[in-house]
């Protein structure tokens, strides 16, 4: 980890079970050049997978290893490819994001960062995260035969520029079925309670991390789940960017996605 970091890329907990959880976009810190060059718009972060480590507090009680990222996706983005190829045909974001969800950009004109500080940040955020990733999939495919990631991800439920109309709550992404067995696309589909609405391989089949480690055919399998916030923000405050727990949905969505996880740990492979 390089001294020029102020903080830890990322925090990694390892486990006890053959799910590792990742959460690459809900980091919040930035670095000095970035922070520098952020428009008005982009100082809320409003592009942030907010409070996801808050929605997940029942993993460490079950044994269930996670990895948490640190930096917000405006240093730079943990679930696109390295070489910043893009993933959907249809207007997204890449690894350096230049515009934010709502379509502005995200650096004040000729504040961008340079080509330096991306280099030091692919170097000593992005490589170490998916690299850690890597070594906790080998470990735990050698411990258990098997290895199973699980990309934990929300988003507001009406970005026009990304997709038309409402998301569903449960958007989730297995790249088309290439990245998991069908077996647990099944289980986390079928403890969904009614009154929450999902799809799988709707706008988000999975981003990068989903679609490069899940090798089901190698043992390890990936699923991505992008979670409507309308889920557990309160919403009358994000719509004026301003982000917090909407406390009384707080419980039912942490009691689903509850059983969620352990649907996919009691998923025989």
């Amino acid at each position: 980890m390089s001294a020029a970091l102020k903080t830890p890329a990322f925090h990694f907990q390892q486990g006890e079970t053959p799910l590792l959880v990742s959460m690459p976009h809900s980091g919040t810190q930035l670095t000095d050049d970035v922070n520098a060059g952020l428009t008005g718009d982009a100082q809320c972060l409003p592009d942030t997978d907010w409070f996801i480590p808050e929605l997940y507090p029942f993993l460490e009680t079950l044994g269930v290893g996670v990895i948490q990222a640190n930096y917000s996706r405006f240093v730079i983005d943990l679930n696109r490819p390295y070489d910043d190829k893009p993933l959907y045909q249809t207007k997204t974001t890449g690894l350096f994001p230049d515009i934010l969800f709502a379509d502005q950009p995200v650096f004040q004109s000729g504040h961008e960062p340079s080509a330096e500080h991306r280099q030091f940040c692919k170097d000593h955020i992005w490589r170490p995260y998916h690299d850690t990733i890597t070594q906790e999939l080998a470990r735990l495919k050698d411990k258990f035969g098997y290895a199973i990631l699980f990309d934990a991800h929300s988003i507001a439920a009406q970005v026009p520029m990304l997709f038309e109309g409402t998301l569903p709550d449960f958007n989730w992404g297995t790249n088309e079925g290439l990245s998991c067995d069908e077996r647990i696309r099944h289980a986390v589909n079928q403890v969904i309670e009614p009154h929450y609405s999902q799809v799988t391989n709707g706008r988000f089949k999975g981003g990068y991390i989903t679609r490069h480690f899940g090798q089901p055919e190698q043992g390890i399998h990936a699923i991505q789940l992008e979670l409507s916030q309308a889920t557990y923000l309160d919403t009358d405050k994000a719509a004026h960017h301003e982000y917090a727990l909407d406390q009384n949905k707080l419980p039912h969505i942490q009691n689903q996605l509850q059983k969620v996880i352990g649907a996919i740990l009691a998923t025989k492979l």
